[in-house]
Formats: C-alpha cells, sequence, structure tokens
C-alpha cells in the first residue's frame, strides 16, 4: 500500500492518499490499513504524514477500520513531526465514540497534547473530550469543566467551533452552564461568530428548556 501514496507518487497533493482511503474503505481491507498504520513508525516522514492523512480519512467514513489503533494515535500525539501529531488527534476524534474507555484510559496524554498541540490539535481535541464526556456520566463529570474552561478562555474566533464540536455532549444537567459561557462570551464576537452561536442555542433550545 505504501506504493500508492502521494509521495510514493511523486504527487505534492492529497488526492492520491484520499483515493487509497477510499479503496481501503471500499475492500475493507483490514491488512492494508494495518500496513499504512504501520507507515507511521517509519523515519520516512513524507510516508508517515500521507500514512496518517489515508488513517484519518478513513476514520472520517468508516471509523470501525481503524477503531482498534487507539494506542497507535495515542502514541503519535507526542510526535515532534507536528503533521502526525494533529493527524493522529484527527484520527482519534473519529473513533473515540467507538473506543471511549480505551482513549480514557489514556487522558493524561490527550490532555498533554491539547494543553501543548497545535490549532487543528486543539480543535480535534474539543471532539475526543465531548465525545467521551457523552459515552459516560463519570468522564462527563471530570471532562465537562475542561470544555467550559476552554470555552470561557479560548480566542473569539474559535469560540462558534468549540461550541457546536461540545454540543454533542450537552445534557439537560449541563446545558445552562454551556449557554451561560456562550452568553458572556457574546461581546468578544464579531457578527458572523455571534450567528453562529444562536443557530447552535436554536438547535440545543429545548434541552435548556427542560432543564
Amino acid at each position: 500500500m505504501i506504493e500508492k501514496l502521494a509521495c510514493s507518487l511523486g504527487r505534492n497533493d492529497e488526492e492520491p492518499n484520499i483515493e487509497l482511503a477510499t479503496l481501503l474503505c471500499k475492500n475493507r481491507d483490514t491488512e492494508g490499513i494495518r500496513e499504512i498504520v504501520d507507515g507511521l513508525n517509519g523515519k520516512d516522514k513524507a510516508i508517515a504524514n500521507d500514512c496518517i492523512k489515508v488513517l484519518y480519512e478513513i476514520g472520517n467514513n468508516q471509523p470501525e477500520l481503524i477503531a482498534n489503533y487507539v494506542s497507535d494515535f495515542i502514541s503519535h500525539l507526542r510526535s515532534k513531526n507536528n503533521r502526525l501529531a494533529w493527524g493522529s488527534m484527527t484520527a482519534l476524534a473519529t473513533i473515540t465514540d467507538l473506543k471511549p474507555s480505551e482513549v480514557y484510559e489514556k487522558l493524561d496524554a490527550v490532555r498533554t497534547a491539547y494543553e501543548t498541540g497545535s490549532v487543528i490539535t486543539i480543535d480535534n481535541s474539543m471532539t475526543v473530550f465531548s465525545k467521551l464526556c457523552k459515552a459516560d456520566q463519570r468522564y462527563e463529570k471530570e471532562i465537562f469543566p475542561l470544555l467550559i474552561q476552554h470555552l470561557s478562555n479560548c480566542r473569539p474566533k474559535e469560540v462558534p467551533q468549540h461550541a457546536e464540536r461540545i454540543a454533542i455532549c450537552l445534557n439537560t444537567a449541563n446545558i445552562k452552564e454551556f449557554a451561560d459561557v456562550l452568553e458572556a462570551r457574546k461581546g468578544d464576537l464579531i457578527a458572523s461568530q455571534l450567528r453562529r452561536i444562536e443557530k447552535l442555542m436554536h438547535k440545543v433550545k429545548d434541552l435548556k428548556e427542560m432543564n
């Protein structure tokens, strides 16, 4: 499968990697996927970069095909190769709802990546944390305060996107705290950001009314 990667074909675009992900999904090629996962561990940075792209594209389409590789993605969150680090968080975000207990066991590693990682790493960590909250009330008790703190302090331009990611774990018990934070942040936001927040709150208004 390595020979089908963009770098192996002398290409500078992502299309070959997307096509490979589509092929692996279509054939449910578990052996081929294992080969791509192994490519994350080599010394060739270009191969690793293409492999992680293939894997999170698979995750976006058929996450169950990469769900058994939680530990592999976790191990690369601290990679010095930034593409591999944020790509691993992106992949993890696609499978956390399938393997919540396995991801929760490595929560410290995910939290460290969130605290020290790139913008894309942080974006996708919001999804990881939110899926954990949704999966188990015990996880929610520990992790939801982190999400609220983040939403209170993140850059204004991040508020709408991150609020949308967090919304998947909202329930009648936590909606008020979420809504209160967004209300407090409104003064920081421009018109387009406010519209996204208002649209989101309209979607979850039933939860708020039930509170």
